[in-house]
């Protein structure tokens, strides 16, 4: 089976999600032009990152009745589609959050867990965390979403395919920081990193990152695909906006686990003893 998976990284309008809701529609038609099975937007891409106290200013919960989410329902009648936005719940918690939509419906969504709040990042000072990391069924088999900083964690990826994920899809709005050689140093520790998740769970790796510059952070785009085998498919390029459209074949999952069982040889009662264990003893963390 081939899936085209479309990643786009574009610049987002800080605060106006009307503005960032026609980029998006904008780039769907060219996704559409371009023959695309599924289209991934970037963490946050509908309201831009550093929020801060406007954060529940622009929160919109995926359903047909929202303003922002109509159009976009509709729009994912014949296109896949990921949105990066704030959701809010029932009793006005926020989120950072993802949504998966399909055939005009809400397959999945899912709350960023790891909210980073250190360094240059702020980010539990506004927003609650996600309690669930769990992969979803598709028209092109079972993924898995994690945003940003939850991939920096490797239990988040490893509870997606141990959940079935087949091709985890993972979203950021990283910043540029630090230089290695002619690369910034954060495009390369998170290559590294997909790249290794890739070959470790024999599955397919994407991920999209924004670009452009926003209260004096500059996020680098540089879009990947890595295979089972942990070769790279695709690259976007760095520092501007850009759609990056590659057919991937689902059936390479099959012929890499064939040659390499990893997945079958995992002992997940190993894993669940020790982790009871470990978290019986407070000796580690104290």
């Amino acid at each position: 089976m081939k899936l085209n998976l479309a990643l786009a990284q574009i610049n987002t309008t800080l605060g106006d999600t009307q503005a960032n809701l026609e980029k998006h529609l904008a780039y769907i038609q060219e996704a559409k032009r371009q023959d695309a099975d599924l289209l991934v937007f970037p963490e946050l891409s509908l309201t831009g990152y550093a929020l801060q106290d406007l954060a529940s200013t622009v929160a919109h919960h995926p359903a047909e009745d929202d303003p922002i989410f109509r159009p976009l329902l509709a729009s994912s009648l014949d296109l896949d589609l990921i949105v990066g936005f704030v959701d809010v719940d029932r009793r006005r918690r926020l989120f950072i959050a993802s949504a998966y939509l399909s055939q005009g419906k809400v397959l999945h969504i899912h709350h960023k867990v790891y909210l980073p709040t250190y360094g240059l990042f702020d980010e539990g000072r506004f927003f609650a965390w996600g309690d669930s990391i769990r992969a979803f069924d598709t028209r092109f088999g079972r993924l898995g979403m994690l945003i940003c900083e939850d991939f920096w964690h490797a239990s988040a990826p490893y509870l997606l395919w141990l959940d079935g994920a087949d091709v985890l899809l993972f979203t950021s709005a990283s910043p540029g920081r630090g230089l290695k050689g002619e690369k910034m140093g954060s495009a390369v520790w998170v290559e590294q990193i997909n790249r290794s998740y890739a070959g470790l769970f024999t599955t397919f790796v994407a991920h999209t990152n924004r670009v452009g510059w926003e209260d004096g952070l500059h996020f680098w785009g540089g879009a990947t695909i890595y295979d089972p085998d942990g070769e790279l498919v695709a690259h976007g390029p760095y520092h501007e906006e850009a759609l990056t459209v590659t057919s991937i074949d689902l059936n390479q999952i099959h012929r890499t686990r064939a040659r390499l069982p990893i997945l079958r040889d995992e002992r997940t009662h190993l894993v669940q003893k020790e982790l009871q264990r470990i978290l019986s003893d407070d000796r580690p963390f104290s």
